[in-house]
């Protein structure tokens, strides 16, 4: 039975119960059907959709608390719940529910001389700890991706979503009872004390992996106190590179869309770099055309004598800002930008605009940034985009996960080796 303890002052006996829950619920979930997940996830759609009504209204509650928090715009938006995202969750719901399940494929086989057949294949990683802000949807892409790879998920949302994650997560575990799965495979903790977070960072009896989902701040406290593994999901310091051979017409719908599209995500761009042959030409129409879209462009070198801009800063090199603000400088070349991005990059996205195939080549070769993108809006900076149905988060570390996190990045894998009575001599 879940526990209902919201203003709880036991959270180390709250996450305790929690931990039991789900290890108990992924020894289950690790070895169910596919069938089973598709029916969990495709009934929890229906019943997100059936619940529209209610979930716009806690998120109503939570769009209160924010703007008596003080919240930015962009954060606002990433809290913001409408009907077409509700719609937009349940397509991601249905589109993870229609993919390959990715438990017990076989990743590579081999025949060895001793007798022995040995397989690859894939596996459920556990438990899983997501720890989130402001944004609800997470709620829905996290606890079905886990779902979909056969974990069980704790999700600790943030506060400012606490209402709208609570009605989500309603559907999702009826979802989970429709098809015979154990609702404790996907909990949310029912409290919004960030002692919570601190409990499940040291959960090393229950949960096997964290993955960190908000700026920053959450990351790094994160990293800095986990005794678990971490996947890592870094502030996206987008860069775009303008090179002196860029079609001017593909960098004004590219530019515009990664920076005003929605500011608040982290595939947004937050700096743009523009060889210094075009700054007069390509570069200078594209500013001009940022700072009519209502976008406040910090202008470094080459660029600051532009009307409009303001002088940037040292700390504006490097920074997320999540809001209508980019900074732009010029480079005297590509490896002017290499150099940059190297600096100032967060190893999330980054981009170049330019015809010459050799020079993009270039740029994708020596960074390595997780995901580096060829005349293509830094928005596609998404596992949705990249036909995954929904991500869990962009790692931006190298170790196991890195970029979109869907379903098979949410599996490790086991061995299978069969003999016909082998013996080793």
């Amino acid at each position: 039975m879940t526990l209902d303890m919201t203003q709880t002052d036991d959270i180390p006996g709250l996450m305790s119960d929690i931990g039991k829950r789900a290890k108990s619920a992924a020894a289950t979930l690790g070895f169910a059907s596919a069938g089973q997940k598709q029916t969990a996830l495709e009934n929890a759609a229906a019943a997100l959709w059936d619940a529209r009504d209610d979930i716009l209204a806690a998120n109503a509650q939570d769009m209160e608390f924010g703007r008596d928090k003080g919240l930015s715009d962009a954060m606002m938006d990433r809290l913001l719940l409408d009907e077409d995202r509700i719609k937009a969750m349940m397509d991601s719901l249905r589109s993870i529910a229609a993919q390959d399940d990715p438990v017990g494929k076989v990743l590579t086989e081999w025949d060895q001389p001793s007798g022995l057949n040995i397989q690859r294949v894939r596996t459920p990683l556990g438990v899983i700890g997501v720890i989130y802000e402001s944004r609800p949807n997470v709620t829905a892409d996290a606890g079905a991706l886990c779902l979909k790879a056969g974990n069980a998920v704790i999700l600790r949302g943030g506060s400012e979503s606490f209402h709208s994650s609570r009605a989500i997560h309603q559907a999702l575990q009826q979802g989970m009872r429709s098809a015979d799965l154990p609702a404790d495979a996907i909990q949310l903790v029912p409290t919004r004390d960030r002692a919570a977070v601190s409990e499940m960072l040291t959960m090393t009896d229950y949960i096997d992996v964290i993955v960190p989902r908000g700026g920053k701040g959450l990351v790094g406290l994160v990293q800095r106190e986990a005794r678990v593994p971490v996947f890592a999901h870094l502030e996206g310091i987008v860069h775009i590179y303008i090179d002196e051979h860029a079609d001017p017409e593909k960098v004004l719908k590219i530019v515009l869309n990664a920076k005003t599209r929605r500011t608040g995500i982290c595939g947004s761009a937050e700096c743009l770099l523009i060889h210094e042959k075009v700054a007069r030409t390509i570069g200078k129409g594209v500013i001009k055309a940022l700072l009519d879209a209502g976008v406040e462009v910090r202008a470094g070198e080459g660029l600051s004598d532009i009307e409009g801009t303001i002088s940037a800063k040292d700390d504006d090199w490097g920074r997320e800002y999540l809001d209508m603000i980019i900074a732009a400088k010029t480079v005297p070349d590509i490896d002017g930008a290499i150099e940059h991005i190297r600096t100032y990059g967060s190893n999330h996205t980054d981009c170049i605009i330019t015809e010459d195939d050799a020079t993009a080549t270039k740029f994708m070769t020596r960074l390595d940034s997780a995901i580096l993108m060829h005349n293509a809006s830094t928005q596609f900076a998404d596992g949705g985009e990249f036909g995954m149905g929904a991500e869990i988060g962009i790692a931006t570390g190298k170790m196991h996960a890195r970029g979109p996190v869907g379903a098979e990045q949410l599996t490790s894998f086991k061995y299978l080796v069969r003999g016909n009575g082998a013996v080793r001599s």
